[in-house]
Order: C-alpha cells, then structure tokens, then sequence
C-alpha cells in the first residue's frame, strides 16, 4: 500500500516529438517533422486530487499523459514521493486510460472486470469487482453484454478495469469527450468520488469543460502549444487571472473562458498575432508570479518510504490462465458475439466440405475421376486455407488489439497472448478439419480404411494451423483486417499455385523453381492427399465411360516417358501412380514415385505439421520484438 498523503510532482518537463502527421514511408524511414511539444512544464498534485489538464487541440494533453507515463522520452523530472518515476514503477504501481480503448466485445460487465488481470484473485477480488461496480454506477448492467453498452457506461467499464487495480494515480484521455451533458457530470463525479475514495491521484485530459464540473476538479492545468498559462490550485484560479488582469466575467463558465484565453486565435492573421502575444505574455506571467500568487502547493520532494507497489502485474503462469478464460467465457456465451464465435470455430469448415460434398458426391470411377478427385483435393487443401484466415481476421481482431493496449501496461507478452490463443484454437481446429474430412472423405476413398481418413483429417488441420499462424503474423503489422486478408490471400495463392501440383504440373518448372517448392507448406500437403487417395488400387485400370474401357493400356505405357501416348487417346492415366508422376515430380525423374523420398507419406505428414509447429515458434518470437512506436499507436488510438 501507499501512505494516505502522496505527491505527485513535474518539474521542468520538456518533450520533443512529432508535430505533423507523416506517411507510412516518412515514419518508417525517421523523416517526419519533429519539434518541441511540451515547454518546461511544472505543476503538483496530491494524493486523492481530481487534476484537469485543459487545453485546445494540439495544446500537448495527450504528450503530457504519454509523459507522465514514461511511454515517451523527456527532459526535466517527473518525482512521485520525490522518487523519480520511471516506466517499470509506472506500469506496477499506475494505470492509463486512452480515450479510445478497446473492450473483449463477447464478455459481460461483470465477466470484463472480474478477467482483468490483477495480483489479487478469488474472493478478494470478487468484493472488488461488486465495489467498484458499485462506484461506477455499473451494477444494474452487470450482466450486460460491452457491446450492448451506452457511451458512459462504455467509459465508465474501462475506467473500472483499471480501478480494481487500485493505481495510486490513474491517467485519463479525454474521458468524457462526446458524452452528454448530463454523463459528463455523472463520470467526472464519480472520478471525484473515486479519488476521495481510494486517495488515488486522477490526472485527466478535456478539451471542453462544462461549468458544472468546476466544483469536482481539485487542480487545474492550461497548456497552450506545450506552456503552462496556469497550473494550480481550482481555488485560486479566478483569483490569480483577476490578479493579473483577467477577472472572469459573472455568469461565465470559467474553465472555458479562461481555456479560450489560453487558445490561439486562426480566424484571421492580425487575430493570430495578438493572441499569440497574449498567450506568450501569459506564460511568462505565470513563471514569473504564478508560483509566489498560487498558494496550497504542497512540500516538494518529500521522501516517503510507505511508498510501495499498489496495483502490480499477474506473473506469467497467472497472465496465461486469465487470457485462456477470457477467451472461453467469450466463446461459449450466449450472446450474439459468443454464437459467432462458435459458428465460426466449428461450422464454417464443415459448412464449406459440405458444399463441396453436393458438387462432387455423383463423381463415379472413371478416367475423368483423377482429375476430378484431384480438383476436389485441391478445393479442400485452399478451402482450408482460406477459411482459416477468414476466421483468424474476424476473431482474432479484438484480442490483439487489446493485446497492444495491455502490452503498454506491462501485464503480459505476446508469447503469454499466443500460448492463450493456442490452447483455445487447437482443439477447435481440430474438431473442425476431423469433422469436414468425415463429409468428403467418402467420395475420396475408402471410409472403412480408417487410419487413411486419420491421416487425410491430419494433414487439413496441419493446413488450418498453417493459415491461421500466417495470418497471426501479418496482423501484428496490419491492423486493417480487410487489408490484412487480402495480403494473405495474396501470399497464400503464391505457394498454393506454385507447389499444389494441380494448377500447373511440376514438370513444367525450371529447376529453380521445382526447387522453391521445397519451402512451401502447399508442396508436403498436396503430395500427401493426392498419395493418399490415388494409392488406392481403384485407380488402377479406370475404364473411361460406362460404354468404353481401357484395357489397351499396359505397364510399360506406365512407365513410358511420354504419358500422354497410348493406343486410346481417351484412357490417359493407366493408374493412380501415372497421374502423382505426371503432377508431381520433375521433368527429368525417372524410376518409382512410391519409392522416392519426396512422396514418403511420414516425411509428407512429418514435414507439413513441421511447418506449422515452424511458425507457430517464429510468431512466439516475433511477438516478442520491440515494435516501432507508429505501429503500436496504430492499435492504441
């Protein structure tokens, strides 16, 4: 715990960043336009004090909050109890709330606080979760879905999850911005109410402050393009403006009179100039006389050695647990986000065999049965493929981008968010791929070989796993999901037309590019189903119609190096080995394919599952990179 009395302090504050928006290409490469954000900003705030940082856009509210939060680099000092703050104390001891933050959409009020990640759990957490839904005015929506929330009560759920972490100073961007008059009151009283309560410090950024909330707020900050106009206490705010010649006109709002005295003038260029003389005069005003004419700052730099860490982070282990049930809770509820989910993870595979089962279910066994098979193996392996993407971008969209948002807080990995996702994805994975097998399989082969539809089903989950971990990749640089699938749809046709051995013969390819298809998932796959279905003997022999047989063709046309020359130009593959040598192997291969390495069904089934337990690992890493600060703001805003 803290002791009751606490300081929060910044001194000499200066912050140096981007100032205009930049291309993808400019942020990439470092050349966007940087310059000073925040000017030797100062100012104080006690324990269990509502601080209001005001100011227009532009100003530096949200640079200040990204500062206090050690999530940007700055000059000057930033002491809590005179102990400088630094980002690993922040993140254990502190929380922030961005305006635009993101909630699980398939879990309840109730479920959303009581999964948040903390150090406490069970009972003590329970009470927690009853008192702070009790404070934030949420207990009559317990049960409801996030999705089905109002903008307060939306507002008031994020600021709860940080709440029973119990910070001991809670960071807010714009917490009410567009709500109503009257939710605006209600969310800046219960802050109020919260900071008395707990004795936490709340820090919170507004652009336009109604006249009713003056009373809730402790102290006040005006910034104009990074200067203080005026930091202290709300007490003495009309009175040090009257000082210095800018009483408040009676009847006026004074947080926004004196917020339009701070904001720079644009609607003409003589408008511009004398404003901005104004503002300057302010600022050197207030460095100059404000200190001595703005009473109530509390002792600087005091030590307090009651100063602990309050609200903390879950270990790994426990981070893990909590992930994983969030994510069953939002699967298996009963609402319109938790049916998606499962429609999705067990239907829509199935669904997709099952289509392909009513195109397909009247082939019979004749000539044009190999490549009519062959076109159905192909459609299950990409259906596969693509479905699983689909999948991944639509539900794996919210977790990670709560994932970048719980990241800045220091609560858990991406390694910790992949493990969770794992254990949840793979046996719905593979419930699906062994069910949509069991559809098609019988048109394919033999049902009663039962290992054979083992290995079929095995190999269509090794494709599933592969989809979904490739697209787990991209969407860590992709926010988009549309672009997101698109550019792996993109990649997916590449391999898949290159080494599926259907769209184009292996004997076509240059030597370079026969040997490409060695990298591909697509190339182990696709030689494993086609190997496993046209082994059979039923391949051997296939008359071309019900009229016309194929008894003409003999083993030596077989193994001649010309396929496509026999007494019946109709009767094109004397056998299943024909057509796997014709579509698989090289243009120089001679002797028998089943006694080659390339189609060793162990390797094939070996190799395929490699790949995916391959990327699985690399995405465990790649999660753990440090990510460029442009590609996590895009998640965070």
């Amino acid at each position: 715990m803290i002791g009751s009395d606490y300081t929060l302090e910044l001194c000499n504050v200066f912050h140096s960043g981007q100032v205009e928006p930049g291309s993808f290409l400019q942020r990439l490469t470092g050349g966007v336009k940087t310059g000073v954000i925040l000017k030797d900003v100062s100012f104080i705030t006690q324990s269990g004090e509502v601080t209001a940082i005001l100011g227009s856009k532009g100003s530096g509210k949200r640079a200040l909050l990204d500062v206090i939060s050690r999530r940007v680099p700055s000059k000057g000092h930033i002491l809590l109890e005179g102990v400088p703050l630094e980002e690993d104390h922040f993140t254990s001891t502190c929380a922030l709330v961005r305006h635009s933050t993101k909630l699980l959409p398939g879990l309840s009020v109730q479920q959303t606080l009581a999964l948040s990640l903390t150090k406490i759990s069970g009972y003590l957490k329970s009470s927690k979760v009853k008192q702070v839904m009790a404070d934030l005015a949420l207990s009559q929506v317990a049960n409801k879905c996030v999705t089905t929330l109002t903008k307060s009560e939306y507002r008031r759920l994020v600021i709860g999850v940080q709440l029973i972490r119990d910070p001991v100073i809670l960071l807010l961007d714009e917490p009410t911005w567009d709500l109503d008059p009257l939710n605006t009151y209600l969310v800046i009283s219960i802050l109020s109410n919260a900071a008395k309560k707990y004795g936490t410090t709340i820090i919170l950024t507004m652009e336009k402050p109604r006249s009713d909330v003056f009373p809730f707020l402790d102290r006040v900050v005006y910034l104009c393009l990074g200067d203080v106009v005026y930091a202290g206490p709300t007490r003495n705010l009309l009175d040090y403006f009257g000082s210095i010649g800018f009483p408040c006109p009676q009847l006026e709002n004074p947080l926004m009179y004196y917020l339009c005295l701070s904001t720079v003038d644009r609607r003409s260029r003589e408008r511009f100039i004398e404003s901005n003389h104004q503002i300057a005069a302010l600022v050197d005003k207030f460095r100059t006389e404000g200190p001595a004419l703005v009473s109530g700052n509390p002792e600087h730099g005091r030590a307090n050695p009651k100063l602990q860490l309050h609200c903390g982070k879950p270990g790994g282990a426990r981070a893990v647990a909590v992930l994983y049930l969030r994510m069953l809770v939002s699967i298996f509820n009963l609402n319109k986000h938790g049916l998606k989910q499962m429609f999705m993870r067990l239907l829509t595979l199935p669904i997709y065999f099952f289509i392909l089962w009513i195109f397909y279910n009247e082939a019979k066994d004749f000539q044009r049965a190999f490549i009519t098979k062959s076109g159905l193996i192909f459609n299950a392996m990409v259906g596969t493929y693509f479905i699983s993407i689909m999948n991944t971008i639509c539900l794996y969209g919210p977790y990670r981008t709560r994932y970048y948002q719980e990241s800045q807080e220091g609560l858990y990995s991406g390694a910790s968010l992949l493990l969770a996702w794992n254990i949840v994805s793979l046996p719905f994975s593979f419930i699906t791929a062994f069910a949509s097998a069991a559809i098609i399989y019988p048109i394919l082969g033999n049902i009663s070989e039962g290992l054979d539809y083992i290995y079929f089903a095995l190999v269509l989950w090794s494709s599933y796993i592969f989809a979904e971990q490739q697209t787990i990749a991209i969407m860590m640089f992709v926010k988009n999901g549309i672009i997101a699938a698109v550019v792996n749809i993109y990649i997916s046709c590449v391999y898949i037309m290159l080494a599926s051995g259907v769209l184009r013969s292996y004997k076509g390819y240059e030597d370079w590019l026969y040997y490409l298809t060695y990298l591909t998932h697509t190339r182990y796959a696709s030689i494993f189903l086609h190997r496993n279905i046209f082994k059979q003997p039923v391949f051997n022999g296939l008359p071309y119609s019900s009229e016309e047989n194929c008894t003409s063709i003999t083993n030596l046309i077989q193994t001649s190096s010309n396929m496509n020359i026999n007494s019946n130009a109709n009767c094109r593959y004397p056998s299943g080995k024909a057509f796997l040598t014709e579509r698989f192997t090289a243009k120089n291969f001679g002797g028998d394919i089943y006694q080659s390495g390339d189609f060793n069904a162990d390797f094939n089934l070996g190799i395929s599952f490699a790949f995916s337990l391959g990327i699985i690992i690399f995405n465990k890493f790649l999660y753990l990179m440090p990510l460029p600060g442009y590609i996590v703001d895009k998640f965070r805003e």
